[in-house]
């Protein structure tokens, strides 16, 4: 007695490459982290646009009150970047540094840690100061060196 396999589902036989091939490029983008890393929306909703720092003017200084359980008001600034006109917020790191940036000051910011996530209990904040008008936030804080004169 011969048994006859009734449909695998699949094409089968010497000219199916083709046919086989195409179906698992389509059904690729059926998988959640390929098709995450392909569409591309990562440099389309990315501010800095796939690059890791970028500058921007100061619009105003905000503060931020954190979230529960931690209580305080986190220091920030309002930036517009350079290159593209969109506004975002970042945090001034260290204590009492946000009194060496003053608005439309030139920053250079960069991301927070978390690849475009909020940190800790900072709401809605991505970005940090790095520098300001050319001169490190760290060496101003630790006053080895002077703000420039504008």
């Amino acid at each position: 007695i011969e048994l006859i396999r009734m449909g695998s589902g699949k094409p089968r036989g010497i000219n199916a490459g083709r046919k086989l091939r195409l179906h698992r490029k389509s059904q690729r983008w059926h998988d959640k982290s390929y098709r995450r890393s392909h569409l591309g929306t990562h440099f389309k909703h990315d501010p800095f646009r796939g690059a890791s720092h970028a500058k921007g003017i100061v619009i105003e200084k905000v503060g931020l009150v954190c979230k529960q359980p931690g209580s305080g008001i986190r220091k920030s600034v309002r930036v517009q970047l350079v290159k593209n006109g969109k506004q975002v917020t970042a945090f001034s790191p260290l204590d009492g540094s946000l009194n060496f940036i003053d608005e439309n000051d030139q920053v250079l910011i960069a991301g927070f840690g978390r690849s475009g996530h909020s940190v800790g209990d900072i709401p809605c904040v991505r970005f940090k100061v790095v520098k300001v008008s050319g001169v490190s936030l760290l060496s101003l804080f630790k006053e080895k060196k002077d703000k420039p004169r504008s």
